[in-house]
């Protein structure tokens, strides 16, 4: 499965309020620079990942990005192999790093890879659990902050030492054998089978792939021809086997690994729009599996990389933007009923967790808070967009769709708070993406996404 608790929604509509950060023009325009952080995100022993409490780490989790600076203020842009950063945890983790940048939050960018034997973030939700005496079940916010805090020092370290960019790198490559549709309609246009990422039925594995997006992505940027960081993106769940208790960043994250130690590069790596995606098709849940499905990737990694096409890069073609929207919540939500859930100490304990994500998602939406919407604006070559939640790879494949003049890349898993956010014809086919636990979003969200996104992907 993809989440282990649903986590929050948004209220309708998209809000009028919209954000554009521009540069500031001077006669003699400093050049783009770029700057690297990494720093190791891994969970002590005991303390609690998606499902179960941390036994040990097989493979070191991290939390790496780049700061890039144009003719405005940075832009930091950030990638964690944990399942999910939600709610008040976007907030604090974006906050911090803001002020480690020298920005404002609307430049910051959090988005995880969204592995399950990793730990999640969600302040608001372990606050309100504490005060029904549910403590460090689902949340070490002492490692959050910890790991916020030393990002946010590995930032304010990639500000001082950025190097001047000269060339932006563009490059694209199949993957196979890795990506396939979950959601497997039958004959009266429902779902019939979901092909979950570990998939043990032979007869469901064997069903066509369906719509996925096949293509892994990467950004890279250059001083000359010395490779500053090399940035991927590719849509699908990362998730080869789990709950075993031992932290680890699956095949996605040891496909990045393996490329930045061939290359010498660093390499950070975003999970595309892969809701509704998963390597079901290709992988019963061998634990051999895992290396196999990491070479793929790495492979498609590689080729990427090759195909790279460069061309010349200035601070001026740096540019940022920030629509916020206010998701519509799932009908189902009841505050009432929730918080009766969370307060009943006869309930199986990951209920009243679940029940606390989708109350604080609630609360959140009743009170018009919004989730920002972002794309860096490379030029006239590229774009790259920042989504929340667990997003159907339909929204990813449709901005692509709509600047088929541009290289366009996407990056969800941004906001957990959401949980998966399907399109307007998924809810009423059913399956678990979008069930009353996996998605805290009514059908509505389809056009208010898609407006956001045309906005944003336009001259």
């Amino acid at each position: 499965m993809s989440r282990w608790l649903p986590v929050i929604v948004a209220v309708p509509a998209l809000c009028a309020a919209f954000v554009f950060s521009g540069a500031a023009f001077g006669d003699e325009a400093p050049p783009l620079r770029a700057g690297v952080f990494a720093v190791d995100a891994s969970p002590p022993v005991g303390s609690p990942l998606a499902y179960d409490p941390t036994k040990g780490t097989v493979h070191p989790l991290s939390c790496k990005g780049v700061v890039l600076i144009g003719e405005g203020t940075p832009i930091v842009l950030c990638a964690l192999d944990w399942i999910g950063v939600g709610n008040d945890g976007q907030r604090e983790f974006r906050a911090k790093l803001a002020e480690a940048a020298g920005t404002t939050v609307e430049r910051i960018e959090v988005h995880t890879l969204h592995q399950h034997d990793a730990p999640v973030c969600d302040f608001s939700t372990d606050r309100l659990l504490a005060e029904y005496g549910i403590n460090r079940e689902f949340y070490d916010s002492d490692l959050a902050r910890d790991v916020i805090a030393r990002t946010a020092a590995a930032v304010k370290k990639a500000v001082a030492e950025a190097k001047p960019v000269t060339h932006l790198g563009l490059g694209r490559a199949e993957i196979e054998k890795v990506a396939s549709n979950r959601r497997i309609l039958g004959p009266d246009g429902k779902v019939e089978h979901v092909r979950y990422t570990a998939c043990k039925d032979p007869e469901v594995r064997d069903r066509p792939v369906g719509v996925i997006d096949p293509s892994l992505r990467m950004v890279s940027f250059w001083a000359g021809d010395k490779p500053i960081v090399a940035i991927s993106y590719y849509a699908t769940h990362p998730q080869s086997y789990y709950r075993t208790g031992l932290a680890n960043p699956d095949f996605p994250g040891m496909a990045r690994d393996q490329r930045q130690q061939a290359t010498g590069v660093p390499h950070i790596h975003f999970n595309g729009a892969g809701g509704n995606i998963g390597a079901g098709k290709y992988n019963d849940g061998a634990p051999e599996n895992r290396q196999v499905l990491a070479d793929r990737v790495a492979d498609g990694m590689s080729k990427a990389w090759e195909a790279t096409v460069k061309t010349p890069i200035a601070a001026a073609d740096l540019g940022w933007e920030t629509v916020r929207v206010a998701l519509p919540p799932a009908p189902h939500l009841d505050e009432k009923t929730l918080l009766a859930i969370v307060a009943d100490k006869s309930k199986p304990i990951r209920e009243r967790g679940t029940a606390a994500s989708e109350l604080v998602w609630l609360r959140r939406c009743h009170d018009g808070a919004t989730i920002d919407v972002s794309c860096l604006k490379l030029g006239k070559k590229a774009r790259l967009l920042h989504l929340p939640g667990e997003l159907f790879v339909e929204y990813q494949l449709a901005a692509q769709e709509l600047r088929p003049d541009l290289f366009v890349a996407t990056a969800a898993y941004g906001d957990y708070g959401p949980g998966y956010i399907g399109t307007a014809e998924a809810y009423p086919q059913g399956g678990y993406e979008t069930s009353p636990h996996a998605s805290l979003v009514a059908p509505e969200v389809e056009p208010v996404l898609m407006d956001a996104i045309k906005r944003l992907l336009r001259d």
